[in-house]
């Protein structure tokens, strides 16, 4: 069984889209098509802009977005039995799949930077990243700094094994950081993000982003979708939603997806990315199976 796996916010890069656009007619009209409902060419920054104008946030989100779900349905390579996406990347997994139509999946990713990026400017918070400990390990700890400090921080995203994301107040994680380091880890360091996704500061986004996703049409997908906030597979659009709505203020489970994806039978994974983020993570845990890009050699309608 195959897997296409689509990454989140962090892997854009400058440049990105422009061979697909460039030799498939079918991206080129779905990039135009994102122009035109975006109000904006979204293009222009993807192939022409700079890293610091694609790390803005309402770029970020529609670009890696964009990319994804444009790069997995311009090629005939990879035929999925399940797809899965990490944070922004689910987004991306429920257009492939046609949970969601692609200009409402769009209208979600733009909606989503917009309400997150306000919300993230309204606080001081901050996330770092924690590698080489134990999972329980550091969500015990999270527990004590935050009793002992006062400051709210939690465990984000479970990247992989010993690969952890936390989020909270930026005193907090600075106090995280400091104390993962004495504790033995290989790495524990305050990241360049502002905000604090997937997280109960988050919550005021849930609100509002959930209103939008309950107001947009959901279907039942082609193939089943394995979603962040439990990490197992889902077929019911209503679950798929219900999920949608608490993916903000939830952690990412990506571990465990992984895992469930290997239970249900994955022996190929495909990443559907710029790069090979999610790919190094799955062949770390598992590297007896087949874990490659997604590539575009063999694109549909190619301009000649």
């Amino acid at each position: 069984m195959k897997a296409i796996v689509f990454p989140g916010q962090g892997s854009q890069k400058a440049g990105m889209g422009t061979d697909i656009y460039k030799n498939s007619l079918i991206a080129k009209k779905y990039f135009e098509s994102a122009n035109d409902i975006l109000g904006r060419r979204i293009t222009d920054v993807m192939f022409y802009g700079d890293e610091l104008e694609l790390m803005e946030t309402k770029n970020t989100q529609p670009a890696v977005f964009l990319f994804g779900v444009i790069l997995a349905l311009t090629q005939n390579k990879v035929i999925p039995n399940f797809v899965a996406g990490h944070s922004l990347g689910e987004f991306s997994a429920l257009v492939v799949n046609k949970t969601l139509s692609f200009e409402d999946g769009l209208k979600l990713v733009a909606s989503r930077a917009q309400i997150t990026q306000e919300v993230c400017e309204s606080q001081q918070t901050a996330m770092g990243a924690v590698i080489g400990l134990p999972e329980h390990q550091v969500e015990n700890r999270l527990k004590t700094i935050s009793a002992d400090s006062g400051e709210a921080v939690y465990l984000a995203n479970y990247n992989g094994p010993g690969q952890i994301v936390i989020t909270g107040t930026k005193k907090g994680i600075r106090l995280a950081c400091k104390a993962f380091k004495a504790e033995g880890a290989k790495r524990a360091v305050p990241l360049p993000i502002g905000g604090s996704f997937h997280s109960p500061f988050m919550a005021e986004a849930e609100k509002q982003l959930g209103e939008i996703i309950n107001q947009t049409k959901f279907r039942d997908p082609e193939v089943p979708v394995f979603q962040c906030v439990d990490g197992v597979a889902h077929s019911n659009s209503e679950d798929i939603r219900k999920n949608l709505v608490k993916h903000i203020t939830h952690p990412v489970l990506w571990t465990s997806m992984v895992h469930n994806m290997v239970n249900a039978g994955v022996e190929e994974f495909y990443e559907s990315g710029t790069d090979d983020t999610l790919q190094k993570i799955i062949q770390r845990m598992y590297p007896q199976k087949l874990v490659s890009p997604l590539g575009n050699t063999d694109i549909l309608n190619p301009i000649s």
